[in-house]
């Protein structure tokens, strides 16, 4: 009796240590591969922020007029230019990114970041400093709180897919129908609406980008997940913070 002991707990010994090991290979794999994924995404942010400001001190005149600079980004024509052109850049990671390197893929990323922070620099003329700088740290504590259920939750969140994506359609038409009537109060129900999707899609994104993690990726791989992830999640916050901002947000 007692070899038998001695042998059950040699076998279920040797399998368990390198299932462990194992176990934590894939936790630190993962851990690293989300760290990549945020680090993008804050680097995003970051350009971002830079672009839009400088953008916007280059097109105010010392006398508080826009400059030649100014007209030309929110006056004329160019705008729409610079309003579509991150939309562009969407699509092209959406059907190209598989065919592009790593390096390709983060140069594109960087681009994208540039041309959404050029896009939103006119907030600064329509709302105060003070209040984009208290919407955009309430934007982090809840994108924060949101991402990390996301994260940690053992609950499924794919049910909540199909009815973000259709409230996501429902905003981006009532958004298109409001640039023509002007509506405050529409302009007031997008805003409630897509506080509660882009909320729901930092969760949902977040358990989307964390189930895509596969160990046995090689680093090319890897790396196209990590970055296609963290646009998941740029796209997220600025979509969030521009909704807040049109709640909260001071008008100058």
């Amino acid at each position: 009796m007692s070899t038998f002991d001695r042998n059950s707990s040699a076998r279920y010994g040797v399998g368990t240590v390198p299932s462990a090991r194992a176990g934590a290979a894939i936790d630190q794999g993962l851990r690293s591969y989300m760290l990549k994924v945020y680090n993008y995404m804050a680097l995003g942010l970051a350009i971002t922020g830079l672009v839009a400001y400088g953008a916007f001190s280059m097109a105010i005149a010392p006398g508080g007029g826009l400059t030649a600079f100014g007209e030309a980004i929110y006056l004329s024509p160019l705008k729409w230019v610079i309003m579509l052109s991150p939309l562009a850049v969407v699509f092209l990671f959406s059907f190209k990114l598989q065919s592009m390197s790593v390096g390709t893929a983060q140069a594109v990323f960087w681009l994208f970041a540039a041309l959404m922070g050029l896009s939103l620099s006119s907030i600064f003329l329509v709302y105060t400093g003070a209040s984009i700088s208290r919407v955009f740290f309430i934007t982090a504590a809840s994108f924060g709180a949101l991402s990390l259920y996301g994260y940690t939750t053992s609950k499924s969140l794919s049910g909540w897919g199909s009815f973000l994506f259709m409230g996501l359609i429902g905003i981006v038409i009532a958004s298109l129908v409001n640039i023509f009537i002007g509506s405050t109060a529409l302009q007031f129900a997008i805003s409630v609406i897509g506080v509660l999707v882009f909320a729901g899609l930092t969760a949902y994104d977040t358990q989307q980008i964390k189930e895509m993690y596969l160990a046995s990726d090689d680093s090319t791989v890897m790396g196209q997940k990590a970055i296609m992830g963290a646009l998941r999640l740029y796209l997220d916050f600025i979509n969030l913070f521009t909704m807040l901002l049109s709640l909260f947000g001071n008008r100058n």
